[in-house]
């Protein structure tokens, strides 16, 4: 069956693979890589015949990775990192081809072999160090966006690389063929920018309205693949015309829906690349050449993590984002195939340096989850042994805060916390360390603090002593936890209140004496069901038992046998405990333009009266002269046939003769 049989392989082996790397707690992306090492032509066996035409396949998911990397893609995001990424990225090419070239010609390699070595080992790989970001949950922060902005303006530079090196055979017609590429790559950005932003949309309106999913999803594939593929006939890279296509359309209010479809079928091609990775590592070549492929890649990943820890510094960058930056993108990355197979195919590079460069390559992607999961970790050993470190701040508040809440994050949910509070008169302040989150804080007039939660200096210039609770709103958990620990560590008494994004993350938090938190995931289901027992007419305290014992269910599966719930629970709705009920008083009801005591409205329905909201005000204990409205919302408590008494007289019409 040919390519047919290739795939069932690729497949069932990918699943073997992945589930052990599950069941391991690993990333996925190991357990295909060595999916791929068991099936490919090296290992026998079972093994996959049509490796040419699997590698071809495995382009359209660098592509179609990159398609979506183009629909997240928001220049808004990007704008704090540009300069580490615009002048930055060219920085470290050039150290890192410098380094390449210097250890390729240490191993004895001649000086135009080295050449295409620095630059394989410039490259880092966007494939695996986004599925690494995402599996780490730290896609979204400040070190991420550092990466992302490095990483596209890398794959830009392949296409340089891809017209010069094959000319140092031939030098003196290098300039020509440079100059050919910007001019396409040129005109082929302007036709994007002003043609495709029109054009594409257009076109993904008008099959939008056949409302056919299956068109929807197959449009995508055909524009995504199609410009790639467009612009690797103009002698350009296919994966930078798929980037290109996903940046025009995320434009456009289709940018969502298209990410959400074309998600899976991303995942699907990203695990054969990942696959046909795997399947180009010979292991006898590896075992017989362990030695010198252990020296490159120690040397190589320590001197390029040390580039860009280097040059994430030089531009500002302090706390864990340098560290952060160099262990994620120390790996030699997929575009280094590219250029090896261009050399090979060229005469440039013969059978075994061909084999040595993609052994040192794959090698250092497979070590690249374990590496960057180090982050974490060697932060906080380098936070406690150097608590001196500067801090990481460019303004300061300008006034002294006591008894407020300091809220950690100016997200949606921060900002959402920070404007509740605020109209409430109760005071806060926002640390952030994002500037276009924190500009857009304190646009909305939010006393904000520049800075990372996670030092010292940061909490105590925000007055950690003198607040009544510290919030952290922030859904990355390790950042989370590294601020609670050092809160906990400085003032101790603080009450604590975070934000998780899973249920295992609930044990972690708590671990740190921090009980109080809120997982969206759960509270979107109660509030949920909570509306609906509502409309259904069940009472408010049954409402608020099946809520509790909902929340007890969530902390015994954490092991807890008799689980206890900290007082935040309880709080969360003890209005619910007294059967309270909102009424609106309707026109031309009987409440209309009367007062409580003329009512009598405690003899003749049975009920208390608590607070009337009016006109977007609370107006709390009303007294027997206060005098309804139509359009008030009157909270009542008491017993079931009570409440609907006065749900009567809300809705009752006037009768002929009654004053008003």
């Amino acid at each position: 069956m040919g390519i047919a049989t290739d795939m069932v392989i690729i497949v069932v082996a990918a699943l073997l693979g992945g589930g052990i790397a599950h069941l391991l707690r690993q990333p996925l992306i190991l357990g295909y890589i060595l999916a791929g090492i068991v099936v490919g032509p090296h290992s026998g066996g079972v093994t996959v015949t049509q490796i040419h035409d699997i590698e071809l396949l495995a382009e359209i998911g660098v592509a179609l990775l990159l398609f979506a990397l183009g629909l997240e893609f928001s220049f808004k995001e990007l704008r704090p990192v540009r300069k580490v990424a615009l002048l930055g990225t060219p920085l470290q090419l050039i150290a890192s081809m410098v380094l390449g070239y210097g250890l390729a010609r240490m191993v004895g390699l001649s000086w135009n072999v080295a050449l295409w070595f620095g630059a394989m080992v410039s490259l880092s790989s966007t494939m695996v160090i986004l599925k690494t970001l995402m599996n780490q949950g730290w896609m979204g922060t400040l070190s991420s966006r550092v990466m992302i902005g490095m990483l596209i303006v890398q794959d830009l530079a392949v296409v340089p690389m891809m017209i010069i090196l094959p000319q140092l055979e031939h030098p003196d017609m290098g300039a020509s063929v440079l100059g050919a590429a910007a001019l396409k790559a040129v005109l082929f950005l302007v036709v994007m920018v002003f043609a495709g932003t029109r054009f594409l949309p257009w076109v993904m309106r008008q099959i939008a309205r056949w409302n056919s999913r299956e068109m929807f999803v197959l449009s995508l594939m055909a524009v995504g693949l199609g410009v790639g593929y467009a612009t690797y006939l103009a002698g350009l890279s296919f994966a930078l015309g798929a980037f290109v296509a996903g940046m025009v359309l995320a434009g456009s209010h289709f940018g969502h829906q298209a990410l959400s479809d074309i998600t899976p079928v991303r995942d699907l091609f990203a695990m054969l690349f990942f696959v046909s990775v795997g399947m180009m590592l010979d292991p006898a070549y590896l075992l017989d050449h362990i030695g010198l492929v252990l020296t490159l890649v120690i040397l190589a990943g320590l001197g390029k993590g040390a580039i860009f820890f280097g040059v994430s510094r030089l531009f500002g960058y302090g706390n864990v984002v340098p560290w952060a930056v160099g262990l994620g993108l120390f790996q030699i990355g997929e575009f280094a195939f590219v250029l090896a197979r261009i050399g090979h195919a060229g005469g440039s590079l013969d059978r075994d340096t061909y084999s040595l460069f993609l052994t040192v390559t794959i090698v250092t992607m497979l070590m690249t989850p374990m590496i960057s999961g180090m982050t974490a970790p060697l932060y906080a050993l380098i936070r406690r042994r150097s608590r001196s470190e500067p801090l990481d701040t460019v303004e300061m508040p300008t006034e002294e805060h006591t008894d407020h809440v300091i809220v950690i994050g100016a997200g949606r949910v921060g900002r959402q916390v920070a404007q509740l509070l605020d109209r409430v008169g109760i005071d806060r302040l926002v640390v952030e360390m994002d500037l276009h989150r924190l500009e857009r804080a304190k646009e909305l007039g939010m006393p904000a603090l520049y800075g990372d939660a996670t030092q010292a200096l940061v909490l105590q210039a925000a007055g950690l002593e003198k607040c009544r609770m510290l919030m952290v709103t922030i859904p990355d958990l390790v950042t989370s936890c590294a601020v609670i620990a050092r809160a906990r560590e400085l003032h101790p008494p603080v009450t604590i209140m975070t934000r998780v994004t899973g249920l295992e993350h609930i044990e972690e938090v708590r671990k740190l004496q921090a009980p109080d938190v809120v997982w969206p995931h759960l509270e979107a289901g109660l509030e949920m069901a909570r509306h609906a027992m509502v409309v259904m007419g069940m009472p408010a305290s049954v409402i608020h038992r099946l809520a509790l014992d909902a929340r007890r269910e969530i902390y015994a599966s954490l092991g807890d046998d008799e689980p206890l719930l900290s007082p935040l629970e309880h709080l969360r709705a003890s209005d619910n405990l007294f059967d309270l009920a909102w009424v609106p008083v309707q026109p031309r009801s009987t409440l209309e333009n009367r007062t409580i005591g003329d009512l009598d409205v405690r003899k003749s329905s049975g009920v208390s009266i608590l607070c009337v909201w009016r006109e977007r005000e609370p107006i709390s204990n009303p007294g027997p002269d206060f005098c309804f409205s139509a359009g008030d919302l009157v909270a009542i408590i008491g017993p079931e046939e009570a409440r609907h008494a006065f749900e009567n007289l809300s809705e009752a019409p006037l009768q002929e003769g009654t004053a008003s």
